[in-house]
């Protein structure tokens, strides 16, 4: 096939192009974060409305503990993707897109990246104020994030929430995003971060 034929929008909509993919390192830990996150919200949205007892209990140190365990798989990939550049939008794409496209794009995964530290950090620091120290696995205390303070953590609360629903809302947003990729443009585009070969 002709290169030309490439920057032909019909043909962007009808035939893959070839793109280079994430580094496994990068798919595995793309997808084992988006596991915890709907993982986490949904364990969030149940454990909220049970009532006082030891299974609620139990839930919110498995809340806090995944919790962790995602913050800390959040700063390893950043450090990975620092240390090594994802490949590039293929230029063929990107032309197709529209600027607002271009935009929402880039926005979305900064984001994204803001709201995988703010989630888990509120939730400790929320934590911390209600006077419930984080021990992780319950073997690994955790220092306070802030002074145990019920007014502070009244005020903390709702803005985990919030942050959680924000997230969960920009990774529907992101799916969204994928899949029209893949089902309308046709274009290929989600075999860059595809598990397998």
């Amino acid at each position: 096939m002709p290169s030309e034929s490439l920057d032909s929008p019909a043909m962007t909509q009808q035939t893959p192009i070839s793109i280079q993919r994430y580094s496994m390192p990068a798919i595995v830990m793309h997808w084992l974060l988006a596991l915890v996150i709907f993982g986490l919200f949904g364990m969030g949205l149940y454990m909220a409305d049970l009532p006082f007892s030891p299974t609620r209990l139990k839930l919110y140190n498995w809340h806090k503990w995944v919790g962790i365990t995602f913050l800390a798989l959040t700063v390893l990939r950043l450090v990975w993707r620092l240390t090594h550049r994802p490949p590039e939008l293929p230029a063929s794409v990107t032309a197709a897109m529209p600027a607002w496209q271009r935009m929402a794009h880039h926005g979305t995964h900064h984001m994204l990246y803001v709201l995988f530290f703010a989630v888990p950090l509120i939730g400790w620091a929320y934590s911390s104020a209600a006077g419930f120290p984080i021990v992780v696995f319950g073997v690994l205390p955790l220092p306070d994030f802030v002074p145990a303070d019920k007014a502070l953590a009244e005020l903390i609360k709702p803005w985990h929430e919030l942050s959680a629903f924000a997230l969960v809302g920009l990774a529907l947003l992101h799916i969204g995003a994928a899949l029209k990729h893949h089902f309308i443009d046709k274009d290929g585009l989600i075999n860059r971060m595809r598990l397998g070969r």
